[in-house]
């Protein structure tokens, strides 16, 4: 992973207060557990109305704290008054996510301009083991103010 640096050093909290006040993440519980330049980590508690019909986590659910892990990542390198919208996304689904918690581990690959790339390693724990359950890249846009 390169080594970043923010943009703004009193970022890191404006983007957890941006990250919490999604009204999609308060609703599902999904929290940012590391932010560092260019890294974010989502952590998400298991709940069975997150569950498919083979009682493992879904897939639309995995792609939603990994988009938010990559997205976030990507913002910590930009100004204040900057936006990140993914563009495109790619998730392949590994294994079974039936553990708890779920975290979502992003980081940024390439940071440009006006895009940026994301890597992000959605990981289910069980027996106190990371398992990895799917992979994601996506591509995000900076809109800035």
């Amino acid at each position: 992973m390169p080594d970043y640096e923010y943009f703004d050093n009193s970022y890191p909290g404006l983007l957890i207060e941006n990250f919490q006040n999604q009204p999609t993440m308060r609703f599902l519980g999904a929290l940012i557990t590391d932010l560092r330049p260019g890294y974010c980590e989502v952590t998400l508690p298991w709940r069975k109305e997150f569950t498919q019909q083979s009682d493992a986590v879904h897939g639309g659910i995995l792609a939603t704290i990994a988009d938010n892990a990559g997205g976030y990542a990507a913002w910590t390198l930009e100004p204040n008054d900057a936006n990140m919208l993914a563009v495109e996304f790619k998730i392949n689904l590994i294994s079974l996510a039936k553990g708890d918690p779920i975290i979502a581990r992003g980081h940024v690959v390439k940071h440009g301009k006006s895009l940026s790339v994301s890597k992000i390693d959605i990981f289910s724990v069980e027996n106190g083991e990371d398992v990895l359950c799917a992979i994601m890249q996506q591509t995000l846009m900076c809109l800035r103010g």
